[in-house]
């Protein structure tokens, strides 16, 4: 049976590419695009909505962050 294939639309440029191994930067289909984006995060231009972090928070006595993951 073939295989169907899947295509996308590139996050940045809107594009349509393959969803495969000829597109390493997929769901991007260039390192540029790839790049914009990452600097869009950066930036701030995209950002997951919610409250600020505040720094002294972040290191609280007693976080459960502070031991390492057993495993």
């Amino acid at each position: 049976m073939a295989e169907k294939s899947v295509t996308v639309r590139c996050p940045t440029c809107e594009s349509t590419l393959e969803w495969s191994q000829h597109y390493p930067y997929r769901p991007f289909c260039s390192r540029r695009c790839k790049l914009i984006d990452l600097g869009a995060w950066l930036d701030g231009s995209h950002h997951i909505p919610g409250a600020p972090w505040d720094d002294e928070s972040l290191d609280t006595p007693g976080d459960s962050n502070d031991e390492p993951d057993r495993v």
